[in-house]
């Protein structure tokens, strides 16, 4: 393909001498740029729904950092803020959803505009992709239906959000019915970000891990399969990535789908058998430990070099096996970006 791009390119099939760089949660409270935009918004959500301020914490990073794509600033839970189920993030305590969606409320939740209340979010993408440079990608994203849905299912974060697969056992119908309104909905917001000027969207299925494979299929392996047909159907040369965290050797199931052009593994997963298994059928994003990033050093540069070495031969994207934490020094993330640029590993 014709572009400036190294991450597009990459995500086409090309293998980079140097491997195209960006982050998962590059854009947040380890930065103090964003800590100070932050305490200008207001709450979290004032934040996410301000398009100048969600474009200017797009940005921070890159600029920064200097990555070869930006990922929007936004958040999972903006679809079911749309549907009607009121968001709120408390101190301390996070998301909470009000009120929780049952099989009897469901259809409260039906036929609603999601678009009218996430119109910003499409303003930031325009805005983000109108300042970026031409040789960066702008990421859009979404959280997967089975993670958007245990928040609602449970109100707030959970523990053990696994746990819900009871639901699959006591009522399969009502699961089924959720799962699926949210990946229409998934698919739409999608779109509108590509159309407003997102270069690839990335679907993120956090709590994908520790479901049994015929939860995990129902769940996860086809909604995800769906959705990104979906937008294929739409916008085929626009790349989509899976990122089904902690599914183990169950990522092949996603790996294989011919809708995934890349696929996040994340840092629990050997990346020899990633490397052997899964790197034939999609291009490989990832997987260091954030926590290294943390530690810094000598340590956070042999975890980094192991992979650069594994996948040197082979279309790969370099990024972490979750987000960052709140607490990474911003120092540390310059030298691991030197680091993977500088060619030494």
């Amino acid at each position: 393909m014709t572009t400036t791009s190294k991450f597009l390119r990459t995500l086409k099939g090309e293998v980079e001498a140097i491997p195209p760089i960006w982050f998962m949660r590059q854009a947040g409270r380890y930065l103090p740029e964003y800590r100070a935009l932050r305490a200008k918004a207001g709450s979290f959500l004032d934040l996410c729904y301000n398009p100048e301020m969600a474009s200017e914490v797009t940005l921070q990073p890159v600029r920064r950092y200097d990555l070869d794509a930006a990922i929007l600033f936004a958040d999972i839970l903006l679809i079911p803020d749309a549907m009607g189920q009121q968001l709120s993030f408390a101190e301390g305590e996070g998301p909470i959803l009000d009120p929780v969606i049952t099989a009897d409320n469901l259809d409260r939740f039906r036929g609603q505009d999601i678009h009218a209340t996430l119109s910003p979010v499409y303003e930031t993408v325009k805005q983000t992709r109108a300042a970026l440079p031409e040789d960066k990608a702008l990421i859009g994203f979404a959280g997967a239906p089975w993670t958007v849905a245990t928040y609602m299912l449970n109100g707030r974060s959970s523990r053990d959000p696994a746990a819900l697969r009871k639901l699959y056992y006591q009522d399969r119908s009502f699961l089924t019915a959720l799962i699926d309104l949210l990946a229409d909905h998934t698919i739409d917001y999608l779109c509108r970000q590509i159309e407003a000027g997102a270069d690839a969207v990335q679907l993120f299925d956090t709590w994908a891990g520790g479901l049994p494979w015929p939860v995990l299929d129902l769940v996860s392996v086809r909604p995800l399969q769906k959705i990104a047909g979906g937008v294929k159907k739409a916008y085929p040369e626009t790349p989509v990535i899976l990122f089904p965290k902690g599914v183990g050797e169950m990522a092949t199931e996603y790996a294989q789908l011919p809708e995934c052009d890349g696929l996040g593994i994340d840092y629990a997963m050997d990346p020899a058998w990633a490397r052997a298994n899964l790197s034939g059928h999609t291009v490989i994003q990832g997987a260091l430990d954030p926590l290294s990033v943390i530690t810094g050093g000598k340590d956070m540069l042999r975890n980094a070099s192991a992979y650069l070495k594994l996948f040197h031969d082979v279309p790969y994207v370099f990024n972490l096996g979750h987000g960052f934490l709140p607490e990474t020094p911003p120092d540390h993330v310059g030298a691991l970006v030197d680091f993977v640029r500088g060619g030494k590993w």
